[in-house]
């Protein structure tokens, strides 16, 4: 018995053109989104090679410098610190420490992101040295902080009575909130230096253009899917009378 085209219903005509445009759609999103973290990841590349700026500059540039290499003097606040734990880098699982920064010029105080540090064959966590002493000259990029995701139960870190202050997360609001004061929206991403004790080898901290391509995959799939299922219900031979 031979195939046939059965004329499909009204809806499920308009079924299957909502599901391939919405599928259709959302690849298209992903594809841009690759290619907007391609830029992005372009422009951090190139970040270190810049010519430093001063920090005001860098506050006053638009959103989309979204990595700017500074330099800016001040002194970090040697009282307040703060440790993210059961961080990982290079297959290994350590801590990244965060120091409060206070300009010279008595902007916006921000943190500081000094780098990470491996816990030791034993697994224990890593002694974080304090912030050096004294008037500073840093050189470092002028960055979005790390995501912090979803958490629950509210700030934990008043709750804490010793120093640096230890957490899984960085949200600008609740430490700025811990600190009683407020903190520049962004952070700094101290330059690498030799001897520091820091392993400070940046990245963005978003889904590379990878993922985004696989997830545009994915949805274009889906779209040739619903196709080819359409097509099929409706080529198709007649029931047997």
């Amino acid at each position: 018995m031979d195939r046939r085209w059965h004329r499909p219903g009204v809806f499920a005509l308009l079924l299957t053109l909502f599901g391939i445009a919405a599928f259709a759609t959302l690849g298209s999103w992903q594809v841009d989104r690759a290619a907007q973290k391609e830029r992005l990841f372009a422009a951090f590349a190139g970040a270190g090679s810049q010519t430093p700026v001063a920090l005001e500059e860098a506050r006053r540039a638009s959103a989309d410098a979204r990595y700017t290499l500074v330099s800016v003097r001040g002194r970090y606040d040697a009282e307040h610190s703060y440790v993210l734990d059961d961080q990982a880098r290079g297959g290994k699982v350590g801590s990244i420490a965060y120091a409060v920064f206070e300009p010279a010029d008595g902007s916006t105080p921000l943190l500081v992101n000094r780098g990470f540090i491996a816990r030791d064959a034993s697994g224990a966590r890593p002694s974080v040295p304090p912030p050096p002493a004294g008037e500073q000259q840093l050189l470092a990029l002028y960055a979005p902080p790390p995501g912090s995701g979803l958490h629950m139960g509210g700030n934990a870190l008043p709750k804490q009575k010793t120093w640096p202050k230890q957490s899984i997360y960085l949200d600008i609001g609740e430490v700025g909130a811990d600190l009683g004061r407020q903190l520049d929206a962004k952070v700094l991403l101290l330059a690498p230096e030799q001897g520091s004790g820091f392993v400070r080898e940046w990245r963005p901290d978003v889904f590379p253009p990878e993922r985004h391509r696989a997830y545009a995959f994915t949805w274009f799939t889906l779209a040739g899917v619903v196709l080819v299922v359409f097509i099929g219900m409706h080529w198709r031979k007649d029931s047997p009378t």
